[in-house]
């Protein structure tokens, strides 16, 4: 799968809402009924990081959750890649990009949406072939001015901002042309995981569904 393929199927991913919830889930038996929260919500993009030892076991609960698509968020090597798409992921974010990364996704068939922080970064995995990226850390790296400050000399690449963003802020980054989407962990915070208040993750779901881009 050639980066430039990768970043088609990115695309697509992005573009199913404003939001993809970066997850954390440290109890497997909470993915599936969290999966179906933030789907019903309207937010079926979803991000599992794998910040867990249950992570790949959470992605395969989720894997066949009806018009969800779960991908694998942290990935940092190939072993990661290919683990995480054995377990059913249909895309990896990373916060980075290395050419070992790169190539696993190649080989394994994983679209990737690599990140960068700065206009070498871009211009790199542009120069690759990759032209939807993560924007990380948002916040740390400038925040939407910086976004913008890009895309006026690099207008081909499109974001999805993470790292920071949350709903007081995510309208400044949803609002410019060369942005899809952006990632946000506040749809999942962990207090309502771990009481299982799904319909509370459900009302947070919906609230970020509705933000206009």
């Amino acid at each position: 799968m050639t980066p430039q393929e990768q970043s088609k199927a990115a695309r697509k991913v992005c573009e199913l809402a404003p939001i993809v919830p970066v997850i954390v889930v440290r109890d497997v038996t909470h993915a599936a009924p969290l999966a179906k929260a933030l789907i019903a919500g309207g937010l079926p993009a979803l991000e599992v990081t794998l910040r867990t030892p249950c992570a790949l076991d959470a992605i395969r609960a989720m894997a066949d959750i009806e018009g969800g698509m779960v991908g694998a968020g942290t990935l940092l090597t190939p072993a990661d890649v290919k683990a995480a798409k054995a377990a059913g992921a249909k895309f990896g974010v990373s916060p980075g990009a290395t050419e070992r990364l790169v190539k696993a996704c190649e080989d394994e068939g994983l679209p990737l949406l690599p990140g960068a922080a700065t206009a070498s970064e871009v211009m790199k995995l542009f120069e690759m072939g990759y032209d939807v990226l993560k924007f990380f850390p948002a916040e740390a790296s400038g925040g939407a001015p910086a976004i913008k400050a890009i895309g006026a000399p690099i207008p081909q690449v499109s974001f999805c901002p993470t790292g920071g963003v949350s709903l007081k802020n995510a309208n400044d980054y949803l609002s410019l042309p060369n942005v899809l989407c952006a990632g946000g962990s506040w749809v999942a915070p962990d207090t309502l995981v771990q009481s299982g208040d799904w319909a509370g993750i459900e009302a947070l779901a919906a609230e970020a569904a509705a933000l206009p881009r």
